[in-house]
């Protein structure tokens, strides 16, 4: 499916919603990146991944310490992804190029590519959010039905059973199958991958050479083939579960939609912001252990709307979007606690396993 375009309204949305949130900075007057709150917790999250994988490799504890090191280490891969790398691949880590660059490399300490990341995500989710067929980030395969147009088979009937089980797969699918389906087919989905330069190539071969020294082979030699299997799957599946979780509650529930580009012009009837409030869900705004862990992404609303503001500042401004919306009548999809945006998505997948067409 070809990436379609989106439609051109009288009175943009989007326009009066950056025109108020630049006021809102101008007013204050402070940068829409990240500040010493955000790096002091960049540092935290890093040192404290540093500390508990030396422990796990150079000073080797009894079997059971090693493995809850393993939970601890994938629930801080997933910490460093939201809050450091997710900031500095959108360049709202900081107003230093090369300090957002920085972060956003942590992925390929992580195993994942920087590269592919911003061709998935930057470019391709948050153009073309919950479009089937374009947007890649709804598209699970066949084991997980996702939306309305998606292939309906038997089993998805149990797939608000099975789902813990393929979230926790998240990150080894990602790292060693995903990056390297998108590399040598050169598309991200269905959409075409933009062409890799010279660098782009030595970068992603090294930062793969890498990590599968420091988590592969350094492992195998220090603890043996067996142990390693059950401390790298432990490790996948902490920090799969909780980047799934994530990302899920963000997009996929009962209350977003899953626009169609209207044919033959392949055009999407909404405005950009307009449709991005329509397929977009906030949840656990108020619970600030929530929002400082997952990065602010619990405002997804407020992330989709202005990628390029760090989440230290979608707190104040998701009021200024809250009330934007309500005046001029769009839609804001909030849960207020985590459960419900939890029970919604099982919800969601409970229905598409109820029925197709």
């Amino acid at each position: 499916m070809n990436a379609p375009k989106f439609g051109t309204p009288t009175m943009s949305l989007h326009t009066e919603l950056k025109r108020r949130v630049n006021e809102y900075f101008n007013s204050i007057g402070k940068d829409s990146t990240g500040n010493a709150k955000l790096y002091t917790k960049a540092i935290v999250l890093i040192t404290s991944y540093t500390l508990v994988y030396v422990h796990l490799m150079f000073f080797k504890p009894v079997w059971w310490i090693g493995l809850v090191e393993c939970m601890i280490l994938g629930i801080l891969t997933a910490g460093i992804g939201f809050n450091v790398m997710h900031d500095g691949s959108h360049g709202s880590f900081s107003r230093i190029p090369w300090l957002n660059k920085l972060a956003s490399y942590t992925l390929e300490m992580l195993g994942g590519s920087s590269f592919m990341w911003n061709s998935k995500h930057n470019i391709i989710h948050h153009a073309y959010t919950n479009i089937d067929g374009v947007d890649d980030d709804i598209d699970a395969g066949l084991l997980l039905r996702m939306t309305p147009d998606q292939k309906y088979l038997k089993l998805h009937k149990y797939q608000y059973i099975y789902f813990p089980f393929l979230y926790a797969m998240l990150h080894i699918v990602w790292v060693f199958f995903k990056d390297y389906k998108k590399y040598f087919s050169k598309k991200v989905g269905n959409v075409p991958l933009k062409p890799l330069k010279t660098r782009d190539h030595i970068f992603f071969w090294v930062g793969k050479v890498v990590h599968v020294f420091f988590y592969v082979v350094l492992p195998i030699y220090v603890w043996g083939l067996g142990a390693w299997a059950i401390g790298f799957v432990t490790y996948g599946a902490f920090s799969g579960i909780v980047l799934s979780t994530v990302f899920q509650l963000a997009h996929t529930v009962e209350e977003t939609s899953f626009p169609h580009a209207i044919q033959p012009e392949n055009i999407i009837e909404d405005e950009w912001a307009l449709h991005q409030l329509k397929t977009t869900a906030n949840f656990a705004t108020r619970n600030k252990f929530i929002t400082w862990w997952v990065g602010g992404l619990n405002f997804q609303v407020e992330h989709h709307l202005f990628p390029k503001i760090s989440h230290i500042h979608y707190p104040q401004i998701s009021k200024i979007v809250r009330e934007t919306c309500q005046e001029l009548g769009a839609p804001y999809i909030e849960h207020r606690h985590m459960r419900q945006a939890l029970a919604s998505h099982v919800n969601h997948l409970r229905k598409m396993g109820a029925r197709h067409r």
